[in-house]
């Protein structure tokens, strides 16, 4: 993997690394906006709560470089959005809590990577730390929601089925 300019250095890693937080954050809390003026409330409530674990770690980013406020962002990613990131594409108004894990588990899996990587290419001891132990948080993340989802029913075929459709009106 080459690393991106901005991610080589450890202020444009943890630039970097907040900006992921952030954009999970936006996302999910758009999920439950979504979600919520559908009636879907305890799907929104999931959402919510993922949009408050990723609040927490960009608070850590924060407190971690001593940032008293939003650090300089970089540029956004090349045609593409964060590793945290759900595409807005995986939500369905009548989707299930178990549903809103998979795509948590989804991003987290996909950030474990990204980290995973960073550490892996990185000659900055620094980042590669950083790195490391972003990827082991975002491990623990995907425990959480693997827990989760054993914890939720697993949606049964023709979840999606709905004989009373949204209509728009004329």
């Amino acid at each position: 993997m080459r690393i991106p300019a901005i991610e080589q250095t450890y202020e444009g890693f943890m630039s970097r690394a907040y900006a992921i937080e952030v954009e999970a954050v936006e996302r999910y809390t758009q999920f439950a906006d979504q979600l919520e003026s559908h009636n879907n409330r305890e799907v929104a409530a999931v959402f919510r709560r993922l949009a408050e674990i990723e609040g927490l770690h960009a608070k850590h980013i924060l407190d971690e470089m001593g940032w008293p406020s939003l650090p300089v962002l970089p540029v956004p990613y090349t045609g593409a959005e964060g590793p945290e990131t759900a595409p807005f594409d995986s939500l369905h108004y009548l989707m299930q809590p178990y549903h809103a894990l998979e795509i948590g588990l989804r991003c987290e899996i996909a950030a474990v990577r990204y980290f995973e990587d960073i550490a892996a290419a990185s000659t900055d001891e620094r980042v590669r730390k950083a790195a490391n132990a972003m990827a082991a948080d975002e491990r623990e993340h995907v425990t959480l929601m693997r827990d989760w989802m054993k914890r939720v029913p697993q949606p049964k075929a023709g979840w999606d089925e709905d004989l009373d459709p949204p209509r728009m009106g004329d």
